[in-house]
Formats: C-alpha cells, sequence, structure tokens
C-alpha cells in the first residue's frame, strides 16, 4: 500500500517502522500491537503519514498520556517556536544536563566584526559556541550554506579573547544544531571543517533525540494535558521543561491551572520522566 509522506513523496506503508516508532514511547508490545491493528484497519491507498501519526497519537494518548507525550516529542520541539528563541534555551538546557555552563545569547566582538552567538558553552575549561538553526517546517533542511557561514563567524571570533564565563577566555570549538536534519554536504562540509553537527538523527547513536530520552529532558511543549495556551505561558515564565514543573508545581497555579487539573498534568510529567 503506497502513503504520502510530508514532503509530497510517495512511499509504501513500512508496518515495522511505524512499530518501532511506537515502541520508542515507551508503549509495551501489547499496547503497541494493538495501536498497529486498530491503525492497519483505517489505512487506505493515498493517505497521508500525517494522518498515519494523529491516528498513532489519539490511540497512545487513551492507553497513556506520557507515552502519547513521548511519542509526540519531534512536533513537541517545534513547538517550541517560531522564533528559535526557546529552542535556544532548550539546547542550553540540555548541555546544562551533561554538566556544562552555560550562557544564551551573547554579543561578542569578533576580529573584524561583532557577532550574536545563541548559546555558549564550557566543560573543562574548553569554550564552545553553539549555534541552533530552527525550522518550523517539517521537512526543511539544514544545507551546506549553514556550516559555511558559521565557519567564518567562529573564525572570526576565535581570533580574540572574550568575557563569558570570565575573562580572558577564547573559543575553541563550534557545534551546528538543528531541530530537523542536515544535507549530505552540510555533512560531508562540517565533518571537514572540524564543526560538530546534532539533529534529529544525526548522527546515528548520541542524536538529539537519544540525549532527550537519554536525560529524561522533555521540553514543555511535550505534555498532553496541557492547551497550546497553558504551554505558552509557561515558557514565557522561562519553564523550559517538563522536569521544572516536577521541581516546581507552582508554575502551573501561576497559570491558572485548578487543583485537579494540576494533578492530572504532574501524573503525566512524573510517568514522562519516569520520577
Amino acid at each position: 500500500m503506497k502513503i504520502v509522506k510530508h514532503s509530497g513523496v510517495i512511499v509504501d506503508f513500512n508496518r515495522s517502522k511505524l512499530k518501532e516508532s511506537l515502541l520508542k514511547s515507551g508503549a509495551t508490545p501489547a499496547v503497541v500491537d494493538d495501536v498497529l491493528q486498530l491503525i492497519e484497519k483505517e489505512v487506505y491507498e493515498g493517505i497521508s503519514t500525517k494522518h498515519i501519526y494523529k491516528m498513532a497519537f489519539g490511540l497512545l494518548k487513551k492507553a497513556s498520556n506520557s507515552h502519547a507525550a513521548q511519542y509526540n516529542l519531534r512536533e513537541a520541539i517545534r513547538l517550541l517556536g517560531p522564533t528559535g528563541f526557546f529552542f535556544e534555551k532548550f539546547i542550553a538546557r540540555l548541555f546544562a544536563s551533561e554538566h556544562y555552563e552555560t550562557k544564551v545569547n551573547l554579543n561578542l566582538q569578533g576580529k573584524c566584526v561583532s557577532h550574536e552567538v545563541d548559546v555558549l558553552v564550557k566543560n573543562n575549561n574548553v569554550i564552545t559556541m553553539v549555534e541552533c538553526k530552527f525550522h518550523v517546517g517539517r521537512d526543511a533542511v539544514t544545507d551546506v550554506k549553514v556550516p559555511m557561514y558559521i565557519l567564518s563567524r567562529f573564525n572570526d571570533l576565535k581570533e580574540r579573547q572574550h568575557e563569558i564565563f570570565s575573562r580572558g577566555e577564547s573559543i575553541s570549538k563550534c557545534w551546528i544544531i538543528t531541530n530537523n536534519r542536515f544535507s549530505t554536504d552540510a555533512v560531508d562540509f562540517a565533518e571537514c571543517s572540524g564543526i560538530n553537527l546534532l539533529s534529529w538523527d544525526h548522527p546515528t547513536t548520541n542524536n538529539l533525540k537519544n540525549r532527550i530520552d537519554n536525560h529524561r529532558l522533555y521540553p514543555i511543549t511535550c505534555l498532553t494535558t496541557l492547551s497550546l495556551s497553558e504551554k505558552e505561558k509557561l515558557l514565557i515564565l522561562d519553564v523550559i521543561l517538563v522536569q521544572d514543573i516536577i521541581d516546581d508545581r507552582t508554575y502551573l497555579e501561576k497559570i491558572g491551572l485548578s487543583p485537579k487539573r494540576t494533578k492530572n498534568v504532574m501524573k503525566e510529567a512524573s510517568a514522562l520522566c519516569r520520577f
């Protein structure tokens, strides 16, 4: 049976691939098999992957909010947009969970011109600039022009010392992180130039999805028990992670949730983060 991807490309329906993605939600094999059987009864020639995803999400939600939340991870990251500001904060928190010191949105003077750097991180006295390329569209690809441009900025900045975490510090490494994918040329150029890349599926191991799952560092936008407007209010309060409301549930009171709603949200949050 043929299905239509987000990009418009027509491919064969792949039951094994769908099963794998459902299992990654944390649902049990028995629940996944039930979901698959129900989906297979509904699929038809030419159905979109978006429609299949919605069916899978809805069926997982009936079984468990937290499994649906984890299955919804990529969409949840997209909901950190549209500008990319909250995505940058999320990436800083990801590095912080790996024992880096972090700074967000600094203006630094290079040898030739000044530059606004999305995220700066420090570990073992090594300072790295991190540039975030956020895409709202699911199929947008970060192409080779991006690492070429960022390499020139990195080269300009590393020529001078800066006051970042303390005085007289130099930037010696560069990362580019996107919520989508890099083109093959972008990967080749970055590897040749010594730039580290991180995307939804690159590198094969320890990519963005793996790192989020490994640290249970889920964005607040994952939660299925919150409305879009409630998620936006929390982001404005600098509540970026699900863990933030586990640490302090009063944030939910601040955005007007009732005790009953708060209890439901906390139940989902705790299950998602395995707290």
